[in-house]
């Protein structure tokens, strides 16, 4: 075990807080909450088998939110001086009383609060000794290795091994203090088929909160050089309507766009796609999607929000019928709901809501047995750019992936463009049962029928 270390932090970030919500009041506001947050990380870079970076960084970044009646201010800083924490309450306060009044703006309750400050029981930390730069730079050269060893790859963009260590202390004055530890190890490679025009590049990327979960980094760069190589000679697919495939990668952004959908805010705003559709099907029948925000070791897990307010599963979609919105206090509020405990803040920045783990119910097929469903249409494995209008759900992404004919990959494709509306293609998913359960979205691809292909 490496001793001590997350102790001492959060002892120092508890006091940080304290001071800085004493400040508050003594600058004048009714009630604040506080934020320390403690990060240590390093990432070491390769290429061509040679060290190309290491970048260290270390240091504390502290944020205070002052409320005075129904008016709020932010502020944020990374220095923790006595004097740094005075001007930084006075300014707030200052800031608070030119601001609008905001109705809805306010702490929780007492009777609101979690009863578990801490995510000690989530297992989130690895206790090891922090890996070493000498470490990392073995990791990231193995992994290179793996990928130039491919047959087809003719060089590497990069390769990389990093190491975090972050500890974040929360306190307001309505007495809730909460504490949050999390560590993470990645490895990643960039692998480069062809040359000139005709190159093609791709990546692979694991990270675990525990190294002992992380795959062998062997297997990560040799996955990198072989979906390089398999994009090399790509050309464009022919126009028309056809089913698309989001491979696996790439359909938690699908998923996203629904999750962007029905957040308090753009609720609140009425500027969404899904805000009549509450108790609605937006989901075929038989899917859910499940927020578990207790997934233990997987990082960005908790057990309180960014408000104090406890954590808990819920369903936004059960049967593909839609359940509920993503809320904080403020948007909860507003709509004259319930907070969903969906809070989420960084140093400079007032609570909003945002959601935590998903997954969405995997269907019985394997990608294999999907593409066979499918016949002929589209597998995308990468996408770029994004149109997609809020109001209407109106879909347009540029992409890439290979061509499929009779259920078997033909040939590899880019430089096209898919597009629909949200709400058809969402009703008409068709999903396989190769999510991977250590993601933070657990989603498995998705088969959608009927979509506009421009290519060639």
């Amino acid at each position: 075990m490496w001793p001590g270390r997350g102790d001492t932090n959060m002892t120092a970030l508890a006091e940080i807080t304290k001071q800085l919500l004493h400040a508050a009041k003594e600058a004048g506001a009714a009630d604040a909450d506080a934020i320390a947050v403690s990060g240590d990380s390093l990432q070491i870079g390769v290429r061509n088998g040679a060290l190309e970076e290491a970048e260290r960084s270390e240091g504390v970044d502290i944020g205070l939110r002052v409320l005075l009646g129904r008016r709020q201010a932010c502020v944020s800083a990374s220095d923790t001086r006595p004097e740094t924490i005075t001007a930084m309450a006075e300014r707030a306060v200052a800031m608070a009383k030119e601001a609008p009044e905001d109705p809805t703006c306010g702490l929780a309750d007492p009777d609101q609060l979690a009863e578990i400050r801490d995510n000690d029981a989530l297992d989130l930390v690895d206790d090891s000794a922090p890996p070493s730069p000498e470490l990392l730079k073995e990791r990231a050269l193995e992994a290179e290795a793996a990928s130039l060893a491919v047959k087809g790859v003719t060089r590497t963009d990069s390769a990389g091994a990093g190491y975090e260590d972050v500890s974040i202390h929360l306190a307001m004055t309505n007495g809730f203090e909460g504490r949050i530890r999390r560590t993470s190890h990645a490895v990643q490679a960039v692998a480069i088929a062809g040359d000139g025009l005709e190159m093609e590049n791709d990546y692979a990327f694991e990270t675990r909160t525990h190294f002992a979960d992380l795959p062998p980094v062997a297997e990560t760069g040799r996955l990198a050089g072989e979906r390089a190589v398999a994009r090399y000679g790509a050309t464009r697919p022919p126009t028309g309507a056809y089913p698309v495939i989001f491979d696996e990668r790439i359909a938690a952004g699908l998923i996203g766009h629904l999750v962007q959908a029905i957040n308090g805010q753009a609720i609140a705003r009425g500027a969404s796609w899904l805000k009549d559709a509450l108790g609605e099907q937006v989901l075929p029948k038989g899917i859910d999607l499940i927020e578990d925000p207790g997934r233990h070791r997987v990082r960005g897990s908790r057990m309180f929000d960014a408000e104090g307010l406890p954590c808990a599963k819920r369903a936004l979609v059960r049967d593909g019928v839609l359940q509920g919105w993503t809320l904080d206090l403020a948007t909860a509020r507003k709509l004259g709901l319930e907070s969903t405990a969906n809070a989420s803040r960084g140093t400079g920045s007032t609570p909003s809501p945002a959601v935590t783990h998903l997954g969405l119910t995997e269907g019985a097929m394997s990608r294999e047995e999907l593409l066979a469903q499918m016949g002929t249409g589209l597998l995308v494995t990468s996408m770029i750019g994004s149109t997609i209008n809020p109001n209407t759900g109106d879909y347009s992404r540029g992409a890439a992936g290979f061509w499929v004919e009779n259920g078997e990959i033909k040939r590899p494709v880019n430089e096209c463009t898919v597009a629909g509306n949200l709400r058809e293609m969402l009703l008409g998913i068709t999903a396989a049962n190769d999510a991977r359960h250590h993601m933070s979205r657990v989603v498995p691809s998705l088969l959608v029928e009927g979509m506009v292909i421009a290519g060639s």
